[in-house]
């Protein structure tokens, strides 16, 4: 195994002058060295064979016991000191000041075909930032961020990327429902890779200390080595930088929309500066067509980061953002700008997913009640998202009044379909269907062209635990098997049909599949 190792990050940024590996605030330094704890008998589950190829690696250097070892942590790569990232953020909308990396540890960066990834270990032990935690993960969430990491990428939405899944063989303790059930389970770790893992809060946590010089450090740096095509740092650069940051953000969120993905904790430490989805823990997929629905517990009550809700906290996050860079600008009108146009953005970018959704690719101005009383229609009766919409692309715009009897499979409770309900739906469809006359598309062309922005497969969280509780017990075929299938989302892939059904009834309220905690 041979990578041609990079150190940007460490050799252009100031380092953390204590080495011992005390929790404690770290100040003026936007990382501190530290090593990976070692495990007592890691076990190599499952490797993505796309990050290997993107690395320049092969299977054989996957089955290597140099990779078993590096990717646990059980041994550093030479010419390599592992780090964890200094960094603050706002958590539910309070600041919480200092954070950091507290169970992620980054090994190096490597280069492959002109392009540099950053190597990191989510669960390989305790850093200066893991606070009271014990830096480590367990396989439940490890399984989880995993699939989910390569999943997203196969549907076409920008994110961070996962290399490998791993046993550590310890136990771990955990209170997964913070209900003061604490139960020991099976330690994992991930490598995680990504071209930075620089967050907002980053950025933040310099500002919020008043670290002027630290913070253009690490911003001239960002630029320098992630933003290049700006040029070279100066005030135009950093209005320019925070719009495109802006714009990374705006097409990420309208692509979680667009494949019902709720991220469950947008905290302005887990947002990346690259626009990239970042810390997979309490995600889910929408099922039930349910806008105001959280997979996350802590957020039960307030649903701040609820589906509808997520264009809003990104432009939230936004404002932060700003007001951290604000001390390298000093004029404040071009950064509100650009939170103006981000939700200008938002609304144009969003009504063209919404229209690619339903196979409209011409633009008419009653396109947007369309879509609004479509939206409406779908929370009447609980209604599975992405059975719909993968099902509407066999929508007879000749027929609109078989389109209730297509789209059965797509509701829960079918029963639930009034009268009332069937009345407004027939309303809807017949206008789509004039709406569709207008297109002058073919159905079969219409179909494919949904067929690729509306998946037919997506990661379940019934499907997650499904391959978890299977884990648990020895077993990681189901593991390969959604890797395998969630690589190609938009196709048909009959023989997997299985998985393109509604969330089973057992699923609706059992842990893991509906609502989850932070708790790794």
């Amino acid at each position: 195994m041979k990578f041609n190792l990079k150190d940007r990050f460490t050799s252009q940024l100031p380092a953390d002058p204590i080495l011992e590996n005390s929790r404690r605030q770290v100040s003026n330094a936007c990382f501190s060295y530290v090593t990976p704890k070692q495990t007592a008998n890691p076990q190599l589950l499952h490797v993505s064979d796309d990050m290997l190829q993107t690395l320049g690696l092969t299977k054989k250097d996957s089955a290597t016991k140099e990779f078993l070892n590096v990717f646990t942590g059980n041994s550093v790569m030479v010419d390599t000191k592992p780090y964890a990232m200094c960094y603050g953020g706002h958590q539910f909308g309070n600041w919480a000041g200092q954070l950091g990396d507290g169970r992620a540890i980054n090994l190096a960066e490597v280069e492959h075909n002109n392009k540099i990834w950053a190597l990191q270990l989510k669960g390989a032990g305790e850093t200066p930032y893991s606070r009271t935690a014990d830096g480590l993960a367990v396989l439940r969430s490890s399984v989880r961020e995993y699939l989910c990491s390569e999943a997203m990428y196969h549907l076409g939405v920008p994110t961070t990327r996962a290399l490998s899944l791993a046993l550590t063989g310890d136990q771990v303790l955990r209170d997964m429902l913070y209900n003061g059930n604490a139960a020991y389970e099976k330690g994992a770790v991930v490598s995680r890779v990504a071209p930075s893992f620089l967050r907002f809060g980053s950025f933040q946590l310099l500002a919020a200390r008043e670290d002027t010089a630290t913070l253009k450090t690490l911003v001239d740096y960002t630029i320098k080595n992630h933003f290049s095509h700006l040029g070279d740092p100066s005030k135009e650069t950093y209005i320019a930088f925070f719009k495109e940051v802006a714009e990374r953000t705006l097409e990420m969120i309208v692509h979680w929309q667009r494949v019902g993905f709720v991220h469950g904790v947008m905290n302005t430490d887990n947002m990346s500066i690259l626009g990239l989805t970042i810390d997979y823990g309490p995600y889910g997929w929408l099922e039930d067509y349910d806008v105001d629905w959280t997979p996350n517990t802590t957020d039960a009550e307030n649903r701040r980061y609820r589906y509808s809700n997520q264009p809003n906290v990104g432009l939230w996050n936004l404002f932060q953002l700003a007001n951290a860079l604000f001390p390298l600008v000093n004029e404040a009108a071009p950064l509100e700008a650009i939170l103006d146009d981000y939700k200008l953005g938002y609304d144009k970018a969003s009504l063209k997913m919404m229209r690619s959704k339903i196979g409209l690719y011409t633009e008419f101005d009653s396109d947007f009640k369309l879509i609004q009383e479509l939206e409406a229609n779908l929370q009447l009766v609980e209604t599975d998202m992405t059975i719909f919409y993968r099902t509407l692309a066999n929508f007879n715009n000749k027929a609109p009044e078989e389109a209730l009897k297509l789209l059965e499979d797509a509701y829960y409770n079918p029963d639930a379909l009034t009268n009332a309900v069937k009345s407004k739906w027939n309303k809807w469809f017949t206008a789509y269907a004039n709406r569709l006359e207008l297109e002058h598309t073919a159905p079969e062309k219409r179909k494919q062209q949904m067929n690729l922005v509306n998946p037919k497969y997506v990661l379940r969280n019934y499907m997650s635990q499904l391959a978890i509780d299977a884990a648990e017990n020895g077993d990681y075929t189901l593991i390969n098997e959604l890797y395998t299938i969630l690589k190609q989302p938009y196709n048909e892939q009959q023989n997997h049909n299985k998985w393109f059904a509604k969330r089973p009834e057992w699923a609706r309220h059992k842990v893991g599949c509906s609502m989850l905690s932070c708790s790794s």
